[in-house]
């Protein structure tokens, strides 16, 4: 079965105890976007000093992720 879901991106955040959350609007919906460029320029807006950081050598807190689809939809959810 092909995939026909156009790719989405998420950005997620590391805090102090290494656990990555995602990166939630105002409205408390997790940050989605269509296309890689944008979700990188949000999470510039969003995080610049972390960002600059990462560039010059500094710790890694901050990533865009590819929002993978479920196919097979195991385990078997509730509808």
């Amino acid at each position: 079965m092909a995939d026909t879901a156009p790719t989405r991106f998420k950005i997620e955040f590391q805090a102090d105890n290494g656990i990555w959350s995602d990166v939630r609007g105002p409205d408390g919906a997790v940050l989605t976007f269509d296309d890689e460029a944008t979700a990188r320029a949000k999470l510039a807006e969003l995080y610049p000093v972390e960002v600059q950081m990462e560039r010059y050598g500094g710790r890694k807190r901050t990533r865009v992720i590819r929002i993978l689809t479920d196919e097979d939809d195991w385990p078997e959810r509730r509808r």
